[in-house]
């Protein structure tokens, strides 16, 4: 059974950082490419950043120079380290996988606020 865990969301002020982490179990984590997602209330959820298993990485025009995606694989872990945070960075953020199915994880609650 395929799990993906996030953790890592809190509140936080304007311009600070947080690092979310998603673990994932009852896969090979190495054979998978991996993403972020977040939605925001009200609002249709979107990607963040992407990265591959050979290690290349693709962001949202919007999290440019902020967000940097990457993964351990002894950990089955990827991570998002979010700098320079703004208030419209606020949703819950998800971690998903495509492997013969579509896997999420159950969200993270990441709010900036001052």
């Amino acid at each position: 059974q395929v799990q993906l865990v996030e953790s890592g969301g809190g509140l936080v002020q304007p311009g600070g950082s947080l690092r979310l982490s998603c673990v994932a179990s009852g896969i090979i984590f190495s054979n998978l490419n991996m993403a972020w997602y977040r939605q925001a209330p009200g609002k249709q959820r979107e990607m963040v950043a992407t990265i591959t298993t050979g290690g290349n990485t693709n962001s949202a025009d919007s999290v440019k120079g902020r967000f940097t995606i990457s993964r351990d694989n002894a950990k089955n872990t990827v991570y998002l380290q979010m700098n320079s945070l703004k208030p419209e960075d606020t949703a819950v953020y998800y971690c998903h996988t495509n492997f013969v199915e579509s896997y999420w994880g159950q969200g993270t609650q990441v709010t900036v606020s001052s």
